[in-house]
């Protein structure tokens, strides 16, 4: 009897730290692959707003893609007073990382710096860039004032 309530303790013992093995999430956020000196990031909540941004200082535009589907973010139209700066990719979840996980959504970053003042907008597409005759499947648009 004694070693049976013993047997019983274990076991509820070890319960809630299986069920919480359980629960945890298998596929946790991952924060966008941005570098560091890129001060002001424009995630998809700033579609068709305002940004302003610094002269000679690095912006980021941060969205989600499929590019393992061929679906990638690229800019449609910025204006004269804007280059592109770099890009970055990575995963969106920490199971991305895992082996044998294949596909998903990736982050697709572009980062753009502003030559000189002014104020314009940058339209970010998303399509397959081998169907020149179809409709983007996404468009990004926010407008930048560089100060």
């Amino acid at each position: 009897m004694i070693r049976m309530m013993i047997a019983v303790l274990a076991l509820a013992a070890c319960a809630p730290a299986q069920q919480a093995k359980e629960e945890a999430p298998v596929s946790q956020a991952v924060p966008a692959p941005t570098p560091q000196d890129v001060i002001v990031r424009i995630g998809a909540e700033k579609n068709n707003q305002r940004v302003e941004v610094a002269v000679n200082q690095r912006f980021a535009i941060e969205l989600v893609g499929v590019p393992t589907a061929g679906y990638i973010w690229a800019p449609a139209q910025m204006p004269a007073f804007v280059q592109r700066a770099g890009e970055a990719s990575g995963n969106t979840s920490a199971a991305q990382s895992q082996p044998g996980f294949t596909g998903g959504n990736h982050w697709e970053v572009t980062m753009f710096v502003a030559t000189a003042p002014g104020e314009g907008e940058i339209v970010m597409e998303q399509r397959r860039p081998w169907e020149t005759n179809e409709p983007p499947t996404d468009v990004f648009r926010v407008t930048v004032a560089a100060r």
